[in-house]
């Protein structure tokens, strides 16, 4: 997909526009700059035409290198700068060509004068469809000597714009798709003449927004894209129509600009995603360190039932120390949070108590219990610490997700949730036990149905706090998440350096 316009650094119309627009419909799309001007949503404030010679060099590099399926055309400004591409188009001609006659601004003026609207009429004979607005073809008629009508309506678009776009599509043996964006009432309905005089009407609803900057740009780039694809003029005007309604209907949400704002070129696409969950990305960006921590040979040992019960019980009392602090963090975020959420939270820490004093005591049977910390333990408990120091009032990001200053314990449950999910993880991959392995209740613990389901329950409620944070708390988040996996892997590790001198 070629489009031969001008730019916007706003990225509302334009080429930026004509670019997004074509992404938005899976092409590949390209693009030749015709005039270069320094715009916004307010208004224009200046346009710099570069020479007509570096134009059609632009034109020849994209031709002699990239077989062009569509071609798009929208500012050409100038003659000289139409008379450079209808030229090009004589020579590499491409199978769609889709020309949106940038004529006459929305204020009414002209953006061209009189030689360049006569080399324009070279060009709609070079093209397959002409999208006007309505001034335009007011004008593009005026131009193919029609006469004015009574203005009475088919099927919601007005008899002269009807007629308009049969006396232009009759002149000059071209599709003319006459919008009905600057109508009245509550359609907005469009219709594709064909030179033979038929019509077919697009009906659509007319969406309450004034963020329609560069609403022709992308239409018309969209519509060469999808015939492109489809070989057929009407689905191709059909299709860009509902991709339309929707970029209008979410272009109020984009808070682009002080003015006309533009479109949401991408609302249809996004529509048709998966919502993005930030608790997965977070697990996905650490899946080098989870490799590793399936190497552990405290792993390895753990699971084929070889690891040295000495070893484990020097594991298990610093897990003894670990689940101390870690119930104290999990009752502080159940203190920041409310309803299901605080309960949740609650029950895990009462559920770390639970296990350290029943499955880590039964099985040290006091031997370790009042070993010293490891510094492997110690720094995970420091990070943990410091995500929990983190919690002051961060707004939209609060457990509580009132505002109120309660304090934000957001980044201590990002911190938290790899102990969940990564010994979740880990269970499940190190199966069942067989009857009489040595570490079997460890094991089925790791592997606990219900510890699986408190895990995702646990990673729910922090993505439902990443949901809701800013970008700058969220990062707070991430790295913390990415901390304690690290943590996780450093934890498995340990047992391998118990005994050694610190």
């Amino acid at each position: 997909m070629l489009s031969i316009a001008g730019t916007d650094p706003t990225g509302g119309a334009g080429v930026q526009a004509d670019l997004k627009s074509i992404a938005a419909h899976d092409g590949y799309g390209m693009a030749v700059v015709t005039a270069l001007v320094a715009q916004d949503t307010v208004g224009v404030r200046s346009v710099h035409v570069p020479d007509a010679v570096f134009l059609r060099q632009q034109l020849d590099a994209v031709s002699d290198d990239v077989t062009i399926d569509a071609v798009k055309t929208g500012m050409l400004g100038t003659a000289e700068v139409v008379r450079v591409v209808v030229d090009w188009l004589r020579a590499h001609r491409p199978a769609w060509v889709v020309v949106d006659p940038v004529m006459v601004a929305t204020s009414g003026d002209r953006l061209l004068d009189a030689d360049a609207e006569s080399a324009m009429t070279e060009l709609f004979a070079l093209a397959d469809l002409v999208t006007p607005n309505r001034d335009e073809l007011r004008v593009l008629a005026q131009l193919a000597g029609a006469a004015s009508t009574d203005g009475t309506t088919i099927d919601g678009t007005t008899t002269d714009g009807i007629d308009a776009a049969r006396a232009v599509a009759r002149r000059w043996d071209v599709r003319v798709l006459a919008k009905g964006g600057h109508d009245d009432g509550p359609s907005s309905d469009d219709a594709l003449v064909s030179p033979d005089g038929s019509v077919r009407v697009f009906t659509g609803p007319r969406i309450a927004t004034t963020n329609t900057h560069g609403t022709g740009c992308s239409l018309s780039s969209a519509i060469a894209t999808l015939v492109a694809r489809h070989g057929d003029w009407e689905l191709a005007v059909g299709s860009a129509k509902t991709w339309l309604t929707a970029a209008l209907r979410g272009a109020d949400a984009l808070q682009v600009g002080r003015g006309h704002g533009p479109i949401d070129h991408n609302a249809l696409v996004r529509a048709a995603l998966p919502t993005p969950r930030w608790t997965d990305a977070w697990w996905v960006d650490a899946a080098a360190v989870l490799d590793e921590t399936l190497d552990c040979r405290f792993l390895w040992g753990l699971a084929d039932g070889t690891l040295d019960p000495e070893v484990f019980a020097g594991y298990l009392a610093q897990d003894v120390h670990y689940l101390r602090a870690y119930e104290q963090h999990l009752a502080m975020i159940a203190a920041g949070s409310t309803g299901e959420a605080a309960a949740f939270w609650r029950t895990a820490s009462e559920g770390c108590a639970a296990e350290a004093r029943d499955l880590h005591h039964r099985r040290l049977a006091g031997s370790h219990a009042d070993g010293p910390v490891h510094p492997v333990c110690a720094g995970y408990l420091a990070h943990l610490a410091d995500a929990a120091r983190q919690g002051v009032g961060t707004g939209d990001g609060s457990a509580t997700g009132d505002g109120t200053g309660t304090g934000d314990v957001s980044v201590l449950a990002a911190a938290v949730l790899p102990c969940f999910r990564v010994y979740a993880w880990v269970g499940e991959r190190l199966g069942t036990a067989p009857v009489g392995h040595p570490f079997a209740d460890w094991i089925t613990a790791y592997g606990d149905p219900g510890f699986a389901a408190s895990s995702a329950r646990a990673t729910e409620l922090v993505e439902e706090l990443a949901r809701r944070a800013d970008p700058e708390l969220r990062g707070r988040m991430a790295r913390a998440f990415r901390q304690s996996v690290a943590q996780e892997l450093a934890f498995f590790r340990m047992p391998e350096q118990l005994g050694e001198p610190v």
